[in-house]
């Protein structure tokens, strides 16, 4: 059978697309708008150093609602197949700061101050990637005030259960021991380490070979975690280079806030139980 495929109508038919028209690049390729006057030369690589995040962010975002779906509907393979793509955005997240890390002290000063309260830290996808992997914070939404859409987006997001929730809840429909505190949480709280969980994340390490899908699942959040951490650390690190320990934009505290990021963990047992399974016997 031969499948036709016919683009939207308001973009053409599949005759008249184009490779501009279907990336919309008009649109994409105008949404670069230096609000320093006269124009500085660096400014057109912060912009576009954000904007390529956002754009990350977002397929991010794509993906671990697809890990998060399959999980619950327990294919575990799609879902690791999602997180895998996920791991592949972090790494180019994080060699992305490579680049920003061009930008001197001298050059961000001559268009810093034009930025006004704008700042990383009202990036709604950033807070909705935190949110859907465990780390919630309430105190975050009267940052989106003025974006109702954003809101809504994290409100829905607080009052979910995360990935790692839908991950642990589809272990126990295998037959696993999950405990019931690990199923019947507050998924609106902020994800913190359970002891509970430790024995069953100790016998999977313990025993690998009988455990394989699960010990496996547990190393892909690990490396998820991992990555998330290299790139909070590499965009401190950017950070301390171009501004060094002054006040972020948009009144955030900089540095020491991006600091006392790297202490978050999305997956803590997944961590602790590495402290119990040094000492294994041949």
């Amino acid at each position: 059978m031969t499948v036709e495929w016919t683009a939207p109508n308001h973009r053409g038919s599949a005759m008249t697309l184009s490779y501009s028209s279907y990336l919309e690049l008009p649109t994409l390729l105008g949404a670069q708008h230096p609000v320093r006057t006269p124009p500085q030369h660096d400014e057109m690589l912060f912009i576009i150093q954000h904007q390529t995040t956002e754009l990350w962010l977002k397929l991010v975002l794509h993906e671990l609602h697809a890990a998060r779906a399959a999980f619950d509907t327990d294919e575990p393979e799609v879902a690791l197949k999602a997180i895998a793509r996920v791991k592949h955005i972090q790494r180019t997240l994080t060699e992305q700061w490579s680049v920003l890390a061009t930008l001197t002290p001298t050059e961000y000063a001559r268009f810093r101050r034009f930025l006004g309260r704008s700042s990383g830290f009202q990036s709604h996808q950033y807070r909705a990637v935190e949110f859907l992997l465990g780390i919630k914070n309430p105190a975050m939404l009267p940052v989106f005030a003025d974006h109702a859409e954003a809101r809504a987006d994290l409100e829905a997001l607080l009052a979910e259960p995360t990935l790692y929730d839908a991950f642990w809840r589809h272990l126990a429909r295998t037959g696993l021991a999950v405990p019931e505190s690990a199923l019947h949480r507050d998924v609106t709280a902020s994800y913190a380490l359970n002891p509970e969980l430790l024995p069953l994340a100790k016998a999977v390490y313990q025993a690998p070979q009988e455990y394989w899908p699960v010990y496996e699942a547990f190393e892909e959040l690990v490396d998820l975690e991992e990555n998330f951490q290299l790139w909070r650390f590499r965009h401190l690190c950017t950070v301390l280079r171009t501004i060094g320990t002054r006040q972020g934009t948009g009144g955030s505290s900089g540095a020491g806030f991006l600091q006392r990021a790297l202490d978050l963990s999305f997956f803590p047992e997944l961590f602790a139980v590495r402290t119990e399974t040094g000492d294994l016997t041949s």
